[in-house]
């Protein structure tokens, strides 16, 4: 564990991404609470592929251009499936007073397929974190289990801020309908992007 590793690790979480802006998304339209079980959804998300990458799979996205294009264009339908969704009054950006379990349970299941459907992940995970690893290392699975452990529990604290920002100035939104509106189109637009940056994404 060195500091490099987790200065690298912040600003790879912190950077904007599909699950910041859903965690944001989501504390703007269903409050502090869901934001946070949003960001665990994103955390627990990267599991797969970290144990794509522990297993070797993450290798066969690097090196198979069509595993690679397969997996990318399904994250990229499902990112612009979600632009569709928030343009909607009630869609992913549907305010919601209450935190049912149902719309929990959409919360935590749309923040998991959005992190797992990002083949980018994978690699970074088989390219980011041996890196880090020594060569002498004695148990190498270990300390890839460990960094990944502290990167998922960075993405999770990082991803919960974001959210309970968004839930603190809630009310400023939801009273002005107007705002709401754009604000719709604006995450709708910023999802498209992102599925736009995927689609032009290479291994």
């Amino acid at each position: 564990m060195t500091i490099e590793f987790l200065i690298t690790s912040l600003i790879v979480v912190a950077s904007p991404g599909t699950g910041a802006l859903y965690t944001l998304a989501t504390g703007f339209s269903r409050g502090g609470r869901s934001s946070v079980v949003a960001a665990f959804g994103c955390m627990l998300g990267i599991v797969p592929h970290m144990a794509a990458a522990i297993l070797g799979l993450a290798a066969l996205l690097h090196t198979s251009a069509l595993a690679f294009q397969v997996f990318k264009y399904v994250g990229v339908a499902y990112l612009l499936y979600m632009a569709w969704k928030t343009l909607q009054e009630h869609g992913a950006l549907k305010v919601e007073a209450d935190n049912s379990a149902q719309s929990t349970l959409q919360v935590i299941t749309t923040a998991i397929l959005i992190n797992i459907l990002n083949p980018k992940l994978s690699i970074f995970f088989l390219a980011f974190l041996p890196q880090f690893i020594s060569a002498d290392e004695a148990h190498p699975l270990s300390q890839m289990l460990l960094l990944s452990a502290v990167f998922m529990l960075m993405t999770f604290v990082v991803f919960a801020l974001y959210g309970l920002f968004a839930a603190s100035i809630r009310n400023h939104v939801i009273t002005r309908p107007r705002v709401l509106t754009w604000m719709r189109r604006t995450f709708a637009g910023a999802f498209a992007a992102l599925g736009a940056k995927l689609a032009f994404a290479d291994r």
